[in-house]
């Protein structure tokens, strides 16, 4: 039970960094990214190629899957920068699938590497010298301190004039326009800066499982980072992080509800039926999520400054 805790915590941190990189896009700036997967597929991928094929030392690694995904963020966003935002929600789930059937038919240095059979054998950081029974726990450490650290970046972008600027295009792009605000740039930006969180914890995630392969990045997986901001509260750091502790806590914690082997596939499909239903309540009865953005009000001064 402790190993399936640790576990279960450490998936809830690397999921958590995808929610806050979520939160920055469509919380902040109002981007309707359903590719959000694409990005955590491109760090998984490129730190565990960097790490197993080319032999970069993992750190190397780690900066390549945060580039990465930056850079993904760059390319989905260019084309489509001065677009509404249902061209948007088109695009990225397009640019997502593109890059998941990419991965699914290449080989990656000989036949058995890459396409569907995955990359194995990927090194997690550290290991040879603290591997043990309490490795868990040292990995459930890098991963809080990266959460801790995306909580922070987001949370500093988000107070920031630049933050007010991504308000003030999530409201109406007009508005920012009058103020002589450059969207297309704005914009490009926060898929470059959400992005590189995503692409961190791609990598995280694939260093952590030591395999990864297509199945993996599912479009599912972009449903249960939706769920989690939706549920927290957009715009809201901390409730999307409190969106994916509860996710985390129906989607694994619930595997040990046992069905049986005759129904075993019954347990799965409940599964995304009560976040289905938590969703819709949310939707009905909290609109705004369980922990809604605050407003912040700018007072008027009068004359004497009162």
């Amino acid at each position: 039970m402790s190993a399936f805790l640790v576990y279960l915590i450490t998936m809830t941190g690397i999921y958590g960094i995808m929610s806050l990189s979520l939160s920055l896009q469509y919380g902040q700036t109002g981007l309707v990214n359903l590719g959000q997967v694409g990005f955590f597929m491109v760090g998984a991928y490129v730190s565990a190629i960097g790490s197993t094929i080319l032999g970069w030392p993992i750190a190397l690694a780690f900066v390549a899957g945060v580039l990465g995904g930056a850079l993904f963020g760059v390319l989905m966003a260019l084309p489509i920068g001065n677009l509404r935002q249902d061209y948007w929600a088109i695009v990225t789930i397009a640019a997502a699938e593109l890059v998941r059937v990419i991965f699914l038919n290449t080989n990656l240095g000989s036949p058995y590497v890459g396409a569907s059979y995955g990359i194995t054998g990927i090194p997690s950081p550290l290991q040879g010298v603290l591997g043990g029974p309490y490795y868990g726990y040292y990995y459930l450490a890098l991963v809080a301190a990266c959460l801790l650290g995306c909580y922070l970046v987001v949370q500093w972008v988000s107070r920031s004039p630049f933050g007010r600027v991504l308000k003030a295009i999530r409201e109406s792009d007009e508005v920012a326009q009058a103020l002589g605000k450059n969207v297309r740039a704005a914009r490009i930006w926060t898929m470059a800066i959400g992005g590189a969180i995503a692409g961190l914890g791609g990598a995280l995630f694939s260093h952590f499982l030591g395999f990864i392969d297509p199945t993996y990045f599912m479009p599912l997986e972009t449903f249960l980072v939706w769920a989690m901001v939706i549920l927290g509260g957009a715009g809201n750091h901390l409730g999307a992080l409190a969106g994916a502790i509860i996710i985390q806590l129906l989607y694994n914690g619930t595997r040990f509800i046992g069905f049986g082997e005759e129904y075993a596939s019954l347990g799965a499909s409940l599964r995304m039926v009560l976040i289905g239903v938590l969703i819709i309540l949310v939707i009905l009865y909290l609109p705004r999520g369980i922990l809604p953005e605050r407003r912040r009000r700018y007072g008027v001064r009068d004359a004497a400054g009162r």
